[in-house]
């Protein structure tokens, strides 16, 4: 039987900062195309648990050990990235510290919900908008299906 097509497979992780008043999260600014202010997050390697890239991504890109507090949802809409077809995990996670730019990111900051920068990368504002949802409920993002 040939080896299925599929798409990539990425994980992504919305940082809390619980050392911070009303724990704002951290976006990175994209290095590389597509440009614009994300979620830090990346590429899940062979032979690595998803949930371990989540936090390897972290560190690589804003320099913080996370601890992963949910799942937010899983998202896969073909058009999410215009590189290509990409699937994401995205965690909600906890962090104390001082974020720093590193490995692609051309920088980081720390923002609150009310004050997000734009414009955001990837599907990265409907993210965002189900995470609001998630701090305001814990309602984790709804399942979306093809209509």
């Amino acid at each position: 039987m040939p080896k299925p097509v599929t798409p990539l497979l990425a994980a992504d992780t919305i940082i809390e900062l619980t050392d911070f008043p009303d724990r704002p999260i951290v976006l990175i600014e994209r290095a590389n195309p597509p440009y614009g202010w994300a979620i830090p997050g990346g590429f899940v390697d062979m032979g690595e648990i998803v949930e371990q890239a989540a936090e390897r991504e972290a560190k690589e890109e804003v320099c913080l050990d996370v601890r992963l507090t949910a799942l937010l949802g899983i998202y896969s809409d073909p058009s999410r990235d215009d590189r290509g077809h990409t699937v994401t995990a995205v965690y909600v996670a906890e962090a104390a510290g001082s974020p720093k730019a590193a490995d692609d990111a051309k920088n980081c900051c720390i923002f609150s919900l009310d004050a997000l920068p734009e414009p955001l990368a990837f599907d990265h504002a409907q993210v965002l908008a189900d995470y609001k949802k998630f701090r305001e409920s814990g309602q984790v993002a709804l399942l979306r299906t093809a209509r």
